[in-house]
């Protein structure tokens, strides 16, 4: 890292006085991360105080490639120097037409030869709205299905779709986890439980809910802290929902583009949505925000849906040159790779430190919850029952369970003796039995979720030059988003410094003066990590 001069340090200081003073108390990372960033290139930014810092936040999953990657500079700057206009509504234009034919490329199988596409406002709420109002078109209906703990943005009706919503007019369902499994059971149990619920939901004349007019989901929960979805699961809500011409919606604003080892997360599960909500990486780090549909849904009258913003040609030029630089390059593939060798080393902070509950994750896009070490498990209320404000939970074959959860595939068994080819005799049966017991009250005991502790974790990470971000129903899940471009060398400096801001945390060693004691070996690959940023 830089030193901090003098003149650096009060230009800095002034600046985060002068935000604070004017900005709106909405905002909400600009608290947690009292920073000035004055450039970046990759991984890297550089503060107006001097410091460097490895950014493992991506504006929240925007940057695939990373801050001002060279092919995204180039296409805009290609724009600028070609003299187009920037401002288009919705006209056709070179620009919107390279940006549609890349997409078109990427789309799931099933979707693309018969796809709409609906520019809208510039932000992924944007889209939400849009697809909402797309399938109640569609289908006459008016009601949507939601799952607890999602975030769909901060608009009116996506807040009603959203895990923390307050004036309900969406149906919640329960969405699968491991670590705190609505049904206390956890793995494929409870993933088919949940999909039995909503089976019963729908079918049930005494339900009280009405034949929806569509079913929004995310592919990978990452607000709601980072809870990928079984394929089972997946592909069971794919056939429930066809089975009863009910639209299902993929938000897939931030798992899209390579993010979590596919290009699309419903690929994962091999599901074709009828809608795909599109935003963040998809702009190339600019503003643009879509909505692709299946061409029988296009029934929308002219002007039915509009957005002033809706032809931004500097977005779609930096996303053109991302999707395919992430397409030509395989980084989906990469961050397949990549992330799975980076989940293996954080299951050892499980391990290690009790304040570690599970640590889960799909591609670059990985959690680590944090809880109370000195509680007792299932401290938070009746044990493995999600409730009013319950905390994050796992699920797969791309989690695993620190204390008090389960490292278990996504598509896993029920069996629990893990003895291949073993006769199912008697022994065998109380044997299982006593596997799922345990196994049970393994998944039905986690330490409540503890807020205080994940907030000094991304403290200490802060003043090792490491940005993290929090999520989860508690804000107790530090989040790692780091760009598809990251290296094996700046993963491995991501790693020690989250390490050692966890052990930090665990000895009580977090006074923001105290000078921390990195492990020399931890210093080579911090230092190595900012030379190559």
């Amino acid at each position: 890292m830089v030193g901090q001069s003098t003149g650096s340090g009060s230009v800095h200081e002034g600046i985060l006085r002068r935000q604070s003073a004017r900005e709106s108390a909405a905002r909400t990372y600009a608290r947690a991360l009292p920073i000035v960033p004055v450039r970046a290139r990759g991984l890297t930014i550089e503060g107006a105080d001097g410091r460097r810092y490895l950014d493992c936040l991506s504006g929240a999953g925007t940057l695939a490639l990373g801050h001002n990657h060279p092919v995204v500079l180039e296409a805009i700057r290609n724009v600028l120097d070609s003299g187009a206009p920037l401002h288009v509504l919705d006209l056709a234009t070179p620009v919107k037409d390279a940006f549609i034919t890349e997409l078109f490329r990427t789309l799931p199988p099933g979707l693309a030869d018969r796809a709409r596409v609906q520019f809208c406002g510039p932000a992924g709420t944007d889209a939400v709205e849009a697809a909402f109002k797309l399938v109640r078109s569609a289908t006459g209906r008016t009601g949507m299905l939601a799952f607890t703990g999602a975030y769909h943005g901060m608009t009116a009706g996506a807040l009603e779709a959203s895990g923390h919503a307050f004036d309900v007019r969406v149906t919640r369902l329960p969405y699968p986890q491991d670590y705190r499994c609505p049904f206390g059971v956890g793995g494929a149990h409870g993933a088919e439980l949940a999909a039995r619920w909503t089976e019963s939901v729908l079918d049930d004349p005494k339900s009280g809910v009405p034949r929806p007019a569509g079913m929004i989901l995310e592919p990978v929960q990452g607000e709601g802290g980072v809870i990928p979805a079984p394929d089972t699961w997946m592909r069971r809500i794919r056939e429930i929902t066809a089975a009863r011409s009910i639209p299902l919606i993929a938000d897939e604003v931030q798992t899209g583009v390579g993010r979590t080892g596919a290009f699309w997360a419903v690929e994962h599960s091999g599901v074709t949505p009828d809608v795909m909500v599109l935003s963040k990486a998809i702009g190339g780090s600019l503003p643009l925000a879509l909505v692709v549909y299946r061409d029988d849904l296009d029934v929308w009258e002219p002007g039915a849906h509009a957005g002033t913003f809706r032809g931004n040609q500097l977005a779609m030029a930096a996303g053109t040159a991302t999707l395919a630089y992430v397409r030509e390059n395989r980084l989906a593939e990469r961050a397949a790779e990549l992330g799975t060798r980076m989940l293996s080393q954080l299951h050892s902070l499980a391990d290690e430190f009790p304040c570690v509950g599970d640590v889960r994750g799909r591609g670059l896009m990985m959690g680590v919850e944090v809880v109370d070490p000195e509680a007792e498990a299932g401290a938070e209320g009746e044990p493995g029952v999600e409730g009013e404000g319950e905390g994050e939970g796992c699920v797969g074959g791309t989690s695993a369970g620190g204390r008090g959860g389960l490292r278990s595939g996504s598509d896993s068994s029920d069996s629990a003796d893990g003895r291949a080819g073993a006769s199912p005799t008697a022994l065998d049966r109380s044997d299982r039995a006593v596997g799922r017991a345990d196994a049970l009250t393994a998944v039905r005991s986690p330490r409540p979720a503890s807020p205080e502790l994940a907030a000094a974790v991304q403290r200490e990470c802060l003043r090792r030059g490491l940005i993290v971000e929090l999520g989860g129903r508690h804000s107790s899940v530090v989040r790692l988003l780091p760009p598809l471009t990251i290296t094996d060398e700046q993963a491995a400096a991501v790693l020690d410094r989250l390490a050692d801001a966890v052990a930090a945390v665990a000895r009580g060693h977090t006074r923001p003066d105290e000078p921390h004691p990195t492990h020399p070996s931890r210093r080579r690959a911090g230092a190595r990590a900012e030379r190559a940023g």
